[in-house]
């Protein structure tokens, strides 16, 4: 099962002069992971290179930020890939020390950086959502809100017309029981639709 990370960890490797800065955290899309990035830029002015690699689903991403190609930002990809993580943003800044690393130690100091990283952080497993949306009488709506306070539902969106429209989102391993519990307690008066 795909884990992601519960916060930020940070590593400093000193490898023949050069200094590696390395953090592995969690981030949800390829736009935060760019802010980051930036961040990152920001923050150390002085930096020859800002590395990251990004594992999250059709987001992911691999760049090497002027080093030679497939010598920084993939192996971190790669070391993410290996540890089952998902929703993750790999960076590593790097501080040229005048020794040249040549492709092998370039890929060996980024994937000691971020898996050096990794060594301290914590992990937990991806909880994919599932978004549901049904229609009841308003004589069920507090009900049906105690029910999906009681199964942890979250992101309640609510509208008031003939019926009472509730779409909400919950974890996908709980919705198959919850559907079910609110199909027996509504008596068939609750009507299920496609999520908008």
């Amino acid at each position: 099962m795909p884990c992601t990370l519960v916060t930020a960890v940070h590593s400093e490797l000193l490898i023949r002069k050069s200094r590696f800065i390395g953090c592995v955290e969690p981030v949800a899309d390829r736009p935060a992971a760019l802010a980051r990035v930036a961040a990152l830029r920001a923050q150390h002015p002085g930096a020859a290179h800002v590395c990251w690699a990004l594992l999250a689903g059709g987001d992911s991403a691999a760049v090497d930020d002027g080093e030679p190609g497939g010598t920084a930002g993939r192996p971190m990809l790669e070391v993410l890939r290996h540890q089952d993580l998902e929703g993750v943003l790999a960076s590593a800044v790097r501080y040229f020390g005048g020794v040249k690393l040549g492709a092998g130690g370039l890929v060996r100091a980024y994937t000691d950086t971020v898996a050096q990283a990794l060594l301290g952080a914590t992990k937990q497993p991806v909880q994919r959502l599932q978004t549901l949306r049904c229609i009841v009488p308003y004589a069920l709506e507090g009900w049906l809100r105690r029910e999906l306070d009681a199964a942890g539902a979250g992101g309640l969106q609510v509208s008031h017309g003939m019926h009472v429209e509730l779409q909400f989102s919950l974890p996908e391993a709980a919705a198959g029981a919850l559907r079910a519990r609110l199909d027996d307690g509504g008596q068939g008066r609750l009507a299920w639709m496609e999520p908008v």
